[in-house]
């Protein structure tokens, strides 16, 4: 079934769908090498911190990348990501990456 420009409306919301799951995927690997790394070389507290960043930041970002894949599924045409929520997924993206980068040292 064709829109009126000739496009598969099923198609963009799917490779959505596919990008989200992906990303998540990445911050969760994200994650575990993180744990994995505190758990083979310590650090003490300031790891342990590092660590307990890394993992709120995942949740975080796991749950708005839920919702938005249930926003998804649930509209024929969904809506547009929040300002907000871009935000606070370039935060935790961010965040990411950087208490990764200080569990390294």
């Amino acid at each position: 079934m064709a829109d009126a420009a000739g496009r598969d409306p099923g198609l963009q919301p799917e490779r959505t769908r596919l990008a989200w799951r992906r990303t998540t995927l990445s911050c969760a690997v994200t994650a575990v090498l993180a744990g994995r790394q505190v758990a083979l070389r310590g650090g003490g507290a300031p790891a342990a911190v590092a660590l307990a960043l890394v993992v709120l930041a995942f949740l975080f970002f796991l749950g708005l990348a839920h919702r938005r894949i249930q926003q998804l599924d649930a509209a024929a045409r969904p809506p547009s990501l929040a300002p907000q929520s871009a935000a606070a997924l370039a935060v935790c993206t961010v965040s990411l990456a950087l208490c990764g980068a200080a569990l390294l040292w």
